[in-house]
């Protein structure tokens, strides 16, 4: 089996720069031995204007057979039914995309110290794969390469020419031409050729999904056909196939972020030891906010609260001294009480976190849909398994899906709605992508309800171990003092047609006023504000007169 990479040059970008990108001299015909035999490189043509590398994989068939021989389902899938007779010394497969990436690792790579601005060029280039094993076809393999900037031709290889009515091989003779940098297109073909030939000569370990996502890195996340070829690249393997596709999503929406990885996915702390120290002990006067939204790790949950109320502050408690309802759990309290009394029964918990509110919700039968949506595959993953949802019985789970997803943007899978919960998460957004989550919510979303609470900054001078001037966790872009999430809440309602509601989470200050503020949003029906005790009820058209 073989390919040829062909370029075309000039004499200021000769053609022979394609030797220092492949790090093969192009008067040089060298050999590697691979695991399953010996690949040659040669140049058939080399000069200024046209220069050609070719790669050749002499199959070992014998070799193929003795490593699959004893490992199960990590044999040679071909060579098991076919022993010493397959097309793996003649059809491109896994084997050439395994020898692509040992001889040609550092062009792979992007790396050529030489001349390091030649990784960066796109060259015109011209790749034929005489016989390519194509399980869907020629139209697949459009589908495929077109997307990544290739003028494919794929040109059905027959059975046999002197019987034309026995029609078409699986193998096509492959030709992509295009003007692309010498690294990708060698990523497209690493990935690409087994995904056509929907078969590999070795086991998948869950490392394939490294490899997957390290050559579909810029290009794999946006393409059409992702979960085709992620699903085939890893065998049809299920387990691996989620934790790329998620991996993927994960990525797709950094890079749409102009953020890194690491920042979208900071939802789970790796101890709680870590987070109690970042809290400054915070947590101890019982707040477990973290990262993405309230309560996202069991321990912190678990901590105890002193508040006290009037002037507050943190007293030494007797023995005999009731232990304190932590914050969390009255913020829960209250959501679920504004949810009854709305009379919601299908709920989205946009930024669920490890789930802790889904888990009140699921105990309550009047809650008969439940949607838990948050960017981040750990917090669903942890979620998951708080909730025990693989141990979950049907009937219960029947009415549970965890989902990821960026709350920056539209999403018709939460359309339709009795209500949607924003539990502590407004304040993890930079305020410029605030007017992008309203929309979402509010404008494409928009369920009937929804409920918003964010903590009280007016409130922090009564935590006695949080520094003054300090928000309550370090991944707070803002904290709002009372009027300004009031001024927020109200905008939000008169331009998009609600009603809102402020009620007090926990003990309430007489001076600064509850640690928790929470907005009651209903879509607007005509009826007048009312105003009772702590409540206030505003309408929209109120908010603008």
């Amino acid at each position: 089996m073989f390919l040829t990479i062909t370029t075309t040059g000039t004499s200021e970008r000769p053609a022979t720069d394609l030797g220092f990108l492949l790090h093969k001299h192009p008067d040089k015909a060298q050999r590697f031995s691979t695991s399953h035999g010996t690949a040659h490189v040669l140049y058939p043509e080399a000069d200024t204007e046209r220069c050609t590398a070719a790669l050749l994989l002499e199959v070992d068939p014998v070799a193929l057979v003795r490593r699959g021989r004893g490992k199960g389902r990590g044999g040679a899938p071909d060579s098991a039914l076919a022993q010493y007779v397959n097309d793996r010394p003649y059809a491109a497969s896994s084997l050439l995309a395994v020898a692509l990436s040992t001889v040609f690792s550092s062009a792979l790579r992007g790396h050529c110290k030489a001349r390091p601005d030649l990784p960066e060029r796109p060259l015109p280039l011209r790749i034929e794969v005489p016989a390519l094993p194509a399980r869907g076809g020629a139209a697949l393999v459009e589908r495929l390469f077109a997307p990544l900037g290739w003028a494919v031709t794929a040109e059905p290889v027959p059975l046999d020419e002197r019987f034309p009515q026995w029609g078409d091989s699986r193998y096509v003779r492959l030709v992509l031409e295009g003007e692309l940098r010498l690294a990708d297109a060698l990523r497209h073909l690493y990935v690409l050729l087994p995904v056509l030939d929907d078969a590999k000569h070795y086991w998948v370990a869950p490392d394939e999904v490294d490899k997957l996502l390290r050559s579909g890195e810029g290009w794999l996340e946006r393409h059409p056909e992702q979960r085709l070829i992620t699903n085939r690249y890893l065998a049809r393997r299920w387990s691996l196939t989620r934790s790329a596709l998620e991996r993927l999503e994960l990525a797709r929406l950094a890079e749409t972020d102009d953020a890194e990885v690491e920042e979208i996915d900071n939802a789970v702390e790796e101890l709680a030891a870590e987070f109690a120290e970042q809290e400054g002990g915070t947590e101890r006067a019982g707040q477990s906010e973290q990262s993405g939204q309230e309560g996202r790790t069991e321990q912190t949950e678990q901590m105890g609260q002193a508040v006290q109320g009037g002037r507050g502050g943190v007293e030494p408690e007797e023995e005999s001294a009731p232990r304190p309802v932590p914050l969390a759990v009255r913020r829960r309290e209250a959501i679920l009480d504004a949810l009854r009394g709305a009379g919601a029964s299908r709920v989205v918990d946009l930024g669920c976190g490890q789930g802790q509110l889904l888990g009140e919700l699921l105990k309550d039968a009047r809650f008969t849909e439940l949607v838990g949506v948050d960017v981040s595959i750990r917090a669903l993953n942890e979620a998951a398994r708080r909730l025990r949802l693989d141990r979950m019985p049907e009937r219960q789970s029947a009415r549970l899906k965890l989902t990821q997803g960026s709350l920056a943007y539209t999403d018709s899978r939460l359309t339709g709605y009795d209500a949607a919960v924003l539990s502590e998460v407004i304040e993890h957004v930079d305020p410029p992508r605030l007017p992008a989550l309203e929309y979402a919510v509010f404008g494409a979303a928009r369920p009937t309800v929804v409920v918003v609470t964010t903590p009280n900054v007016e409130y922090n001078v009564r935590w006695e171990t949080l520094p003054a001037g300090q928000v309550r966790h370090p991944d707070h872009r803002f904290e709002w003092t009372r009027e300004e999430f009031r001024d927020w809440a109200r905008g939000v309602a008169e331009r998009h047609g609600y009603a809102v509601e402020f009620r007090p989470v926990g003990p309430e200050d007489p001076e600064v006023g509850p640690p928790t503020q929470l907005a009651l949003f209903r879509q607007e029906s005509g009826e007048t504000g009312t105003t009772a005790g702590s409540t206030t009820t505003t309408t929209s058209k109120e908010a603008a007169a």
